[in-house]
């Protein structure tokens, strides 16, 4: 068994592929290309949001210009984008057309890998490996793992890396990942597991399969971690990516890159990465504003906008009892905010005053 490292979140390596060595700076923007897909995993846990609509997002940011795309990368500061989907080959040309854009805006140090379900001809892999792309990693369905080797998929792989793409496969840590670890042996590349995972949307598929939640604080499907464990054994390259990984540590770092380069000189960012400001909301924005030059608070530490005024929120619990005794009657209300580093970013807990 070749060795690997484990780190406190339960995910372990004895390979990591440059796209993942990216991923775990949280320097790599998700450019979700299409939600259209012609498999139908039961483990998918693409949102209703999403799935089978041909959307783009650039992380949670909408897609309707290169401007978008661009904007979302130079706020994070990625040195790379991982381009997934739905099935982003249904969508060919547009696929290269990102490529393209993202190694003409940012050099051709900027890693792009991509994720398919596919197995595309050579045609199409020379094309991707032409324009850029870096890495590639299949998503074979389970059905295939047992012969993989005489699926459509192993040509695939095999033009893939004689074109000079780093190759590989990704899928979930399932039974039969052994097998596919084995074929990764045979043909000299990477394997990523990912720990199977309940959300919303895979929930009941996932019980009808008889998998259950490996704890009540986690969302992870027990006996996913023992099924990359028998892979391991049978494979040099392999990488296990715990579902606690993903939040506990490529979300965080890639909220804390954004948060970095957005925030506001009073926003206080968190360890996590999300952004922590007060708000004085509704009633009469006017006397709220005028209260606070009056008292000569330093135009840095507020910001106006409509129907609110948002403020460090140190600077609001040391005003609050004033500001609620004159604006209060008026409708105002007072709170502190924690959300995501984000245009109209997820709130994650508001604290009225």
């Amino acid at each position: 068994m070749e060795k690997f490292t484990e780190d406190q979140t339960g995910s372990f390596c004895s390979y990591l592929s440059e796209g993942c060595r990216f991923c775990q700076q949280g320097a790599k923007m998700v450019l979700f290309v299409t939600g259209l897909c012609p498999k139908s995993c039961f483990y998918c846990p693409l949102s209703d949001e999403r799935r089978g609509k041909d959307l783009i997002f650039a992380n949670e940011r909408p897609v309707k210009s290169d401007e978008d795309l661009l904007k979302e990368a130079r706020l994070m500061d990625a040195l790379g984008t991982g381009i997934t989907g739905g099935e982003p080959l249904l969508k060919v040309e547009r696929v290269l057309y990102y490529i393209r854009l993202l190694k003409s805006s940012f050099g051709k140090e900027h890693h792009i890998h991509l994720y398919t379900s596919m197995a595309p001809d050579r045609e199409t892999l020379e094309k991707l490996a032409e324009t850029g792309l870096d890495e590639i990693r299949f998503h074979p369905p389970q059905v295939v793992w047992g012969e993989i080797r005489h699926s459509p998929y192993a040509d695939a792989l095999k033009n893939a890396k004689t074109l000079g793409m780093e190759t590989g496969i990704e899928i979930p840590s399932l039974e039969g990942a052994e097998k596919v670890a084995a074929f990764a042996e045979e043909m000299g590349i990477f394997l990523n597991l990912n720990e199977l995972e309940f959300s919303d949307n895979n929930s009941d598929a996932l019980l009808e399969k008889g998998f259950s939640l490996e704890s009540d604080t986690s969302c992870a499907a027990a006996g996913s971690h023992t099924y990359a464990e028998k892979a391991f054994q049978a494979c040099k390259q392999v990488h296990f990516c715990s579902s606690t990984y993903k939040d506990a540590v490529q979300l965080r770092k890639r909220f804390q890159r954004i948060a970095k380069n957005t925030a506001r000189e009073f926003d206080e960012i968190t360890e996590d990465g999300t952004l922590i400001y007060g708000v004085i909301d509704s009633g009469s924005q006017k006397l709220a504003e005028e209260i606070l030059r009056d008292i000569e608070v330093p135009d840095e530490l507020f910001e106006v906008k409509k129907g609110k005024i948002e403020i460090a929120w140190w600077v609001l619990e040391d005003l609050k009892d004033g500001l609620k005794e004159e604006l209060e009657p008026l409708g105002t209300r007072l709170f502190i905010i924690e959300r995501h580093p984000f245009e109209d970013g997820l709130l994650v807990e508001m604290i009225p005053l």
